[in-house]
């Protein structure tokens, strides 16, 4: 009597270290073609302009002063909500840190301009000598 022996048959499995190659190289995918598009804390419609030019990459970033359509003031790429005594105490205290500091002014179409007028005189209180505004391009027909 010849007694076979029945080699039992093995389950496929699944290689976990190579999925876990190819989840890395989709994340790596995913990452380097995903685009990083910073968000205003402060939604503005900005008036438009014939002569509106996008800053250049290589200079340095200008410090932020937002008017909403109410009037309030923020300041800063945290947009900081401050007050007009606040913002020139703020203006002088960065002004004596870095000399040539700039400034730019990100007013909303219906901004009260005293407000804008109050946010350069405070520039000027601080003798900062770069004050510019953001505007948007007009749309071509």
């Amino acid at each position: 009597m010849r007694f076979f022996i029945r080699k039992r048959k093995q389950t496929p499995g699944v290689i976990i270290v190579a999925l876990i190659d190819v989840l890395i190289v989709l994340l790596i995918f995913l990452m380097v073609t995903t685009t990083f598009r910073q968000q205003p804390a402060l939604r503005l419609a900005l008036p438009e302009s014939n002569q509106a030019q996008k800053s250049g990459a290589n200079e340095n970033a200008p410090l932020v002063v937002s008017i909403d359509a109410k009037g309030n003031l923020r300041l800063g790429p945290d947009a900081l909500p401050v007050t007009d005594m606040r913002l020139k105490d703020e203006l002088l205290a960065r002004a004596q840190k870095d000399a040539k500091l700039k400034l730019a002014i990100s007013a909303d179409k219906n901004a009260p301009f005293g407000q804008i007028i109050k946010v350069m005189d405070a520039a000027k209180g601080a003798k900062i000598k770069t004050v510019s505004a953001f505007t948007r391009e007009v749309a071509k027909p």
